[in-house]
């Protein structure tokens, strides 16, 4: 401990943890959308499973899903969230221990799912695949978590609560309620369980979780990250703390109630259905207040846009946000409903808020985080630039030829004759799509192209730094004075 951190409060911040989930993120980011783009190679072409039962499609997808939501998103959001809670707390963690703990506990529930989900065992809940002894492992890591983010604001060395830390804490509680509800069920054996629902009622509560594991875990979680990542990067005070706050209370009473929306034209009563989409619609205003908030941030400082390529995959992750929750609202509404379910407009849409939204932001904290971390300044400005715009060119390429094929399917499904009979068969709009499979591999080849850049810049980087706990936390002058 140096005479300088002597100076400040005797303690120095702990980025041990914070190193290793942001290490991770890049790693499980790369093997997260490789399994995504094998999977997508598979539906243009068949034969990329290889006649391997481990590699089919029905076995991997889960595995993509998980590992670049609950791998790759998740460790950006571990990472994030313990850099943020001290930084803006003016504390070390509450428990650096339990912080160790939640990491190794996190990796271990990531490699049972790699190794659980091709082998077939799977609850077969979306979002939600792994079977009951993994889901307590997730429920002990998770409450772990949440005493360490807590008892890091109780701690706090600040009266006041950062608007990120906020949003931080409503992921954390929001997501441990959705997980212990959803994940209720009656274990058979090892590696089989049961749902405790059944019917509809199964369905309602998949997917109250299904959306809220949209709505927090990728949403909420990751607009704590926008709400401080932004700021600093920009050099200027968030735009608006009000509208922050306004956008808080809304988005954390609204998103709850918007899940009904994925049982459109279902066994679920309509009222429940209806109320589903009024929520959805509803929706709209926090995000976009959200957006607004993230992108005027900027304002006075546009010009920082042409000389930093963190900047740009901050601000144009804000955009994709803005422009997903305007589409999933819009996707809602029943008569759209009609046209879009079950179509890959659906996949583009899901992967505008993935790629261009969630991937985005957290590239950019990572490109912030790993310097400070490390002591060191970035490997190499050029090649972040180049990642930032052969990943947008990958998610326009993705999303853009997932919409076209999307709405095509609606409306060949759809189409009748004069007689009554169907227009086309269902394998003819499997053709109809096939040159969209191909571009939106394409675009997926890009995209992963871009993490093994930034894997090459973060690796040059650690190289040529210094992991040391060496920034001192400073004394409020409110607190010295005391």
């Amino acid at each position: 401990m140096t005479d300088q951190t002597m100076i400040n409060t005797g303690e120095v911040y702990d980025y041990s943890v914070v190193r290793k989930f942001a290490i991770m993120t890049v790693v499980l980011g790369i093997v997260g959308m490789l399994v995504g783009l094998l999977i997508a190679s598979q539906l243009a072409w068949p034969v990329m499973n290889f006649d391997i039962p481990w590699l089919t499609f029905g076995r991997l997808r889960p595995l993509h899903t998980n590992s670049v939501i609950f791998g790759f998103g998740g460790c950006a959001l571990f990472a994030t969230s313990y850099y943020v809670v001290q930084r803006t707390c003016h504390t070390r963690l509450f428990s650096p221990a339990l912080a160790e703990f939640t990491f190794w506990g996190w990796m271990l529930i990531i490699v049972l799912a790699v190794i659980t989900l091709p082998m077939g065992y799977t609850t077969s809940k979306e979002y939600a695949e792994l079977e009951w002894p993994i889901d307590i492992l997730i429920t002990i890591v998770w409450v772990a978590y949440a005493v360490v983010f807590f008892g890091t604001i109780a701690k706090r060395r600040v009266k006041h609560i950062y608007v990120a830390n906020w949003f931080f804490g409503a992921f954390i509680l929001t997501i441990a309620l959705l997980h212990v509800v959803n994940s209720a069920e009656i274990p058979v054996s090892l590696t089989k369980s049961y749902s405790a629902y059944a019917g509809v009622q199964d369905a309602m509560v998949q997917w109250w979780y299904g959306h809220n594991a949209v709505g927090f875990f990728l949403t909420a979680g990751f607009l704590g990250i926008m709400y401080y990542f932004i700021p600093k990067q920009a050099g200027r005070p968030v735009y608006s703390y009000r509208l922050s706050v306004v956008h808080f209370w809304a988005l954390a009473f609204t998103y709850m109630w918007a899940g009904p929306h994925h049982l459109h034209y279902t066994a679920l009563p309509d009222w429940t259905q209806s109320l589903g989409m009024a929520f959805s619609l509803i929706l709209l205003a926090p995000s976009w207040g959200g957006m607004i908030n993230g992108i005027m941030t900027l304002s006075g400082a546009w010009y920082k846009l042409r000389d930093d390529p963190i900047l740009k995959f901050l601000i144009v992750s804000v955009s994709f946000y803005g422009m997903s929750t305007f589409e999933g609202p819009m996707m809602a509404i029943k008569t759209v409903n009609a046209l879009s379910h079950y179509t890959d407009w659906t996949i583009g849409h899901v992967h505008s808020g993935a790629l261009g939204w969630v991937a985005m932001v957290s590239i950019g904290a990572i490109y912030a985080l790993i310097p400070k971390l490390f002591n060191t300044e970035i490997y190499s400005k050029k090649l972040i630039e180049i990642h930032f715009w052969i990943a947008t060119l990958g998610i326009v390429l993705y999303i853009t030829a997932m919409w076209i094929a999307g709405i095509m399917e609606g409306l060949m499904w759809r189409a009748v004759n004069s007689d009554g009979t169907l227009t086309y068969s269902f394998v003819e709009s499997v053709q109809a799509v096939h040159p969209f499979y191909i571009v939106r591999f394409g675009g997926g080849v890009l995209f992963l192209s871009g993490m093994l850049i930034m894997a090459y810049n973060v690796f040059k980087t650690v190289a040529k730094g210094k992991a040391v706990n060496d920034a001192p936390v400073p004394m409020p002058a409110m607190a010295a004075a005391h």
